[in-house]
């Protein structure tokens, strides 16, 4: 008998990870202990398998500490997924890691609410600190 080739890959796991992002530019926070959420109503990205675009709303929840993203940047950084074919749990856990760094947040949350595809939607939430392994 033979064996029952895999749908998606390690590729395909992997895909869009190895990407070299924009930087985003932040700007020196004057305020304490506030929450800033971001929200992008139009998030497009591709599937790596497809090719086919999937679409969602993207959110940036945070609370700064001396650094704030800087909105025209995040946009342009935001932008790099639009041709890019990555799943959609890598794309939220991604911009997080990416956020972090950017702005060494209290804490920061990037949750995505993507369209149905086949009839079924996603939500993925990526939270930091992450928790202890």
């Amino acid at each position: 008998m033979a064996k029952k080739q895999a749908r998606y890959t390690d590729e395909h796991a992997a895909a869009g990870l190895d990407t070299k992002f924009p930087e985003i530019e932040t700007w020196a926070n004057q305020f304490p202990a506030y929450e800033i959420l971001i929200d992008d109503p139009e998030f497009t990205s591709v599937c790596p398998k497809t090719g086919l675009p999937d679409f969602g709303v993207l959110q940036i929840r945070y609370m700064p500490k001396k650094r704030c993203l800087e909105l025209k940047s995040l946009k342009e950084y935001l932008f790099t997924y639009r041709n890019l074919g990555i799943f959609q749990e890598n794309i939220c856990n991604q911009v997080l890691e990416d956020v972090v760094k950017a702005t060494d947040p209290v804490w920061a949350e990037v949750k995505g609410d993507f369209r149905p595809r086949g009839g079924i939607s996603t939500i993925v939430t990526a939270r930091w600190p992450r928790p202890k392994k």
